[in-house]
């Protein structure tokens, strides 16, 4: 692998891990989809900056236009709602762990898209690791009705950051510039967010403390423009199936953080099933 390769993991794995405890410190008093209108209204012109700076244009054809919006749609509003909705259930370290089953799916979607039969290990390793999942689930299902609601949202939100991804993978195939696609796929995200926040009578307003805004801004700078410049420019480089390999470590982290904040209690069952969801990221990086 490359330096520069390794560089990118390295900042996905960071900006990922110290995502989801912000996230949690959003949510209770402003609706999420207000959270992440103010966190993406944000994050459109900085990334739409970092495009210029690359000499990278941001006047595309209307028919270009058409995968900004499904990339806004699948990762800057529909992924990151489920996500956010999800995070009132459970602690937030659990979200990261089912999100890193993303490097399953990606390649299992890979494979139903260009119809092909995936490898066995494929699915080895996706059954390794959704097992896994729900080890790490079962007792929080055992305690609370909503531990359920929230897996059905991570599991929904996953899929949807999948399908964005091959929305993006595709774009660049197509010489489409990252920054640039991502700056617009933003916007489009905002603009869903906005207009779904007023059919729902959402009021645009922010909570006025330190964590909240620390937060905010935490997330919007690193966990959004930092981080996913460093991801989506790895699907470019190497592709979604591996570049869904970066989400194989940062649930680790993510959790630690939980136990640290959210007083996460662990016991044999979550150790196993983190245990199994790691094998079978690892499973699919041999089978590649």
């Amino acid at each position: 692998m490359t330096a520069i390769n390794i560089l990118l993991y390295a900042g996905v794995l960071f900006g990922w891990s110290t995502s989801w405890l912000p996230l949690s410190w959003q949510l209770g008093v402003v609706a999420p989809e207000i959270s992440l209108f103010w966190r993406f209204l944000m994050a459109a012109p900085l990334m739409a900056a970092l495009a210029l700076l690359f000499g990278q244009t941001l006047s595309f054809n209307w028919r270009i236009h058409w995968r900004f919006a499904a990339l806004g749609l699948c990762i800057f509003s529909g992924n990151f709602a489920l996500f956010y909705h999800a995070g009132s259930g459970v602690a937030s370290g659990l979200l990261a762990v089912v999100f890193s089953t993303a490097s399953l799916v990606n390649v299992l979607m890979g494979a139903i898209i260009g119809r092909t039969r995936p490898p066995l290990l494929h699915v080895v390793a996706a059954l390794v690791g959704i097992g896994g999942v729900a080890m790490l689930y079962w007792p929080e299902l055992k305690m609370s009705d909503a531990a359920l609601k929230s897996l059905v949202f991570c599991l929904f939100g996953t899929l949807f950051f999948c399908t964005g991804n091959m929305v993006s993978q595709n774009s660049q195939r197509h010489s489409i510039p990252v920054f640039a696609s991502t700056a617009w796929g933003m916007l489009y995200g905002t603009c869903y967010l906005g207009m779904f926040s007023l059919l729902m009578g959402h009021e645009f307003t922010m909570e006025v403390t330190l964590r909240y805004l620390g937060s905010l801004v935490w997330l919007t700078i690193v966990s959004t423009v930092l981080t996913f410049s460093c991801y989506l420019m790895l699907i470019g480089r190497i592709g979604a199936s591996r570049a869904g390999y970066a989400t194989v470590v940062f649930p680790v982290f993510a959790l630690l953080l939980s136990t640290s904040f959210e007083n996460y209690h662990w016991n044999l069952a979550g150790l196993i099933g983190l245990g199994f969801v790691l094998i079978g990221n690892l499973i699919m990086i041999r089978a590649r």
